[in-house]
């Protein structure tokens, strides 16, 4: 590296910067990057979040974590490092000292530009024994995967996934829907080849054996384990009416899925069944592409039962000025077709809707049927229970993302299902842990998810709502601009905010630090 490769700027006077400070200094066009002060020690990192380049400069700072506005993720701000999802790459820290009254940064011109930074990580070296397996190919899979690796396991990992494609953004799917299937790769071919992580694609597992430690996949190979990670998520419901097999039916699970409905979609009556948070996304993003886009939705406002009423009707009235009609109290009863296709969707009240597309986003189930008489334990609905490492009721069998129930620490470790991206990322991370290394790591992350509403605008979501009888909004939902807050009693459990980053990512922070926010401190 030459001197021309090192660049370096006084950032500010020493004295202008405070505990708690964090500033965004310019390097002109090599790039900016951050200067935080925290505890009275100054550290330069990158600027933007690692996930989708989110400002990291308006995020909050709490206990030497600085988490994005947007989504989330979390970089300890001394070392750079991810310690909360989504996305998978670190931040780059540069240098930072203070020199006669003033705080200087030195940074490297490629460091800038790139901004992110990929841990260091082991490869495959260690032949003895069979390894790690995991089942499942999406976010939990890939953390798993890479945390071995950064804790110096070096035996075989070896990840089997029913889908056509390595671990991929599987958020995309409903918000852009049109997107090339290797743009949304977590990991490239190269990455897995260099960290000896064996993808096998196309590989459903069909039976689980755990006292010979061993799979059986459906063309009748097997695999054998030392240990198991189950991640193999969730199965979209199907509806138990007449013409559901025409086609142009369909969920939405896979990139393979995705690219259908979209193709089919151009020009043509699109009817989506199910205002929930996949069904709402897709609406919006088929809105410009479609000829027309009309939901269908048994409750009376959309994300009803997760947002209340009053929050779903606002982002009903948003969807409806983009030209999407909405059924609301309305069940569909029969899909009607013509030479095998659909052709119109019949609701209870007998209204007959027009459609060469139909896309059901009702709900899903947990991808768990190979394990019936494993010994691996499932509740009644095929959830895998697990404790507060992730681990199952069999030794060095572990479960993680859509599939798993787990003590949930913000809820005084109640047991709870959280079937969000940033969740899938973190049970890996945490199980990956814990199969590297004998000392425990609990599962301790709050639940966070964004949903689209179009460009630009998103619902930030964090904590866990589930069984809360009352909600407070602060700010004005006539304006679209307010946190919905909702209580349990006296506690706030959860908040859903629209236009007010970064509270959403504040909140779930102080939750995180077992800071609790009661209904009579809710700030107006």
């Amino acid at each position: 590296m030459t001197s021309e490769d090192q660049l370096q700027i006084t950032a500010c006077n020493s004295s202008e910067l405070r505990n708690g400070d964090i500033r965004e200094v310019s390097f002109g066009e090599h790039g900016t990057a951050l200067v935080v002060k925290c505890n009275d020690k100054i550290s330069a990192i990158g600027s933007k979040c690692t996930h989708y380049g989110a400002p990291l400069a308006k995020g909050p700072l709490i206990d030497g974590r600085l988490r994005c506005p947007w989504h989330g993720a979390c970089f300890n701000i001394q070392t750079g490092d991810i310690e909360d999802y989504p996305g998978l790459d670190s931040l780059q820290v540069f240098t930072a000292e203070e020199k006669d009254g003033s705080v200087i940064v030195k940074a490297r011109k490629d460091l800038l530009k790139n901004g992110r930074r990929r841990q260091k990580m082991s490869s495959f070296t260690d032949g003895n024994g069979h390894g790690v397996l995991i089942i499942g190919g999406g976010a939990t899979a890939i953390t798993c995967a890479e945390s071995l690796r950064q804790r110096g396991y070096c035996k075989k990992i070896i990840i089997l996934t029913k889908d056509s494609h390595p671990p991929y953004d599987r958020t995309k799917l409903s918000k852009v829907m049109n997107v090339a299937a290797a743009s949304t790769y977590l990991r490239e071919e190269a990455f897995y080849k260099e960290y000896g992580i064996t993808v096998k694609c196309n590989s459903e597992v069909t039976k689980l054996d755990t006292s010979a430690k061993s799979v059986r996949l459906q063309d009748g190979s097997s695999e054998s384990y030392d240990k198991l990670l189950i991640a193999t998520g969730s199965t979209p419901r199907v509806l138990p009416i007449p013409g559901w097999g025409l086609k142009n039916v369909f969920v939405l699970r896979s990139h393979d899925d995705a690219s259908k409905i979209f193709q089919g979609a151009a020009g043509k009556n699109v009817v989506v069944i199910g205002a929930s948070f996949i069904g709402m996304e897709v609406a919006s993003s088929l809105a410009e592409a479609a000829e027309s886009v009309t939901v269908c939705e048994y409750f009376s406002a959309p994300y009803q039962t997760v947002l209340g009423s009053e929050v779903g009707e606002v982002f009903q009235t948003m969807h409806e000025e983009r030209g999407i009609v909405f059924h609301m109290n309305a069940s569909v009863t029969e899909l009607k077709g013509s030479e095998g296709a659909v052709q119109h969707v019949v609701l209870n009240n007998g209204t007959l809707l027009k459609a060469d597309i139909v896309i059901a986003g009702v709900g899903v189930i947990p991808a768990t049927k190979f394990l019936q008489n494993s010994g691996v334990e499932l509740d009644a609905r095929g959830y895998v229970h697990v404790n507060k490492y992730l681990e199952t009721n069999v030794k060095d069998v572990y479960a993680g993302g859509d599939i798993a129930v787990f003590p949930l620490k913000m809820r005084s470790w109640e047991p709870a299902n959280v079937q969000h991206w940033q969740m899938a990322h973190y049970h890996g991370r945490v199980v990956g842990m814990n199969m590297a290394s004998a000392k425990s790591t609990e599962a301790s992350s709050v639940p966070f998810f964004w949903s689209s509403l179009g460009p630009g605008k998103n619902i930030r979501y964090a904590g866990n709502g589930l069984g809360h009888d009352s909600v407070v909004i602060a700010g004005s939902l006539a304006e679209r601009k307010f946190c919905a807050y909702y209580c349990k009693g006296d506690e706030v459990v959860a908040v859903a905010t629209y236009m007010m980053d970064p509270r959403a990512s504040e909140l779930a922070e102080n939750w995180r630090n077992g800071i609790r926010l009661l209904k009579s401190n809710i700030p107006k």
